[in-house]
């Protein structure tokens, strides 16, 4: 069991995030969720259902700890909290922003700023586009610390059907990308 924390931005692309805490806790992972204000909105707004009726789905999970973005006092705020890695599903570029200059002034960007010091694996799904030149500077700098840039760009050799299917296939590869293998993986050729 890896211990994953999660951040779910205001940036469109809930589903992703979604798709995402549901296959950690499926695979029985333990899952330390934290959402921001924003995200919760989007997420309600994209997902046609309140941000408490989407959390309830999990209620039956022993494996997921939801912490509230302004919770600097959170396990994952400290360096010396065991986490394997953290995805941010969807990064808006305002926290794109913010984990690029250090700034940690809540708990989203604190865990992403322990990670990157901690040198656990990051991953931050962003989404925007076109990008603009501050954009992939903030993604080129935090390349550069290991960080890695997943937009979650769809696989088509997969013949993805419906918007979910390309979705699960996306974050499929995330989970790969962590050593997490779902059985939702199309492998190129196989």
């Amino acid at each position: 069991m890896k211990h994953i924390v999660v951040g779910i931005t205001g940036a469109s692309g809930s589903l992703l995030g979604s798709l995402l805490v549901e296959s950690l806790l499926k695979e029985g992972h333990h899952v330390y969720l934290v959402v921001t204000p924003q995200g919760e909105q989007v997420l309600s707004y994209e997902l046609e259902t309140t941000y408490e009726a989407w959390i309830s789905r999990f209620s039956g999970y022993g494996n997921l700890s939801l912490f509230s973005n302004d919770d600097l006092f959170a396990p994952m705020a400290s360096g010396s909290f065991p986490a394997d890695a953290m995805v941010v599903a969807p990064c808006s570029m305002g926290t794109l922003a913010k984990v690029a200059s250090g700034i940690a002034d809540n708990l989203l960007c604190r865990a992403a700023d322990v990670s990157i010091k901690e040198k656990r694996p990051l991953i931050l799904m962003v989404r925007e586009t076109p990008l603009s030149s501050i954009h992939l500077e903030n993604m080129l700098k935090l390349s550069r610390a290991g960080v890695t840039i997943f937009p979650p760009v769809p696989a088509y050799y997969n013949q993805p059907i419906t918007m979910i299917e390309s979705a699960r296939q996306t974050v499929a590869r995330v989970l790969q990308t962590i050593g997490i293998t779902t059985e939702d993986m199309k492998i190129w050729g196989v």
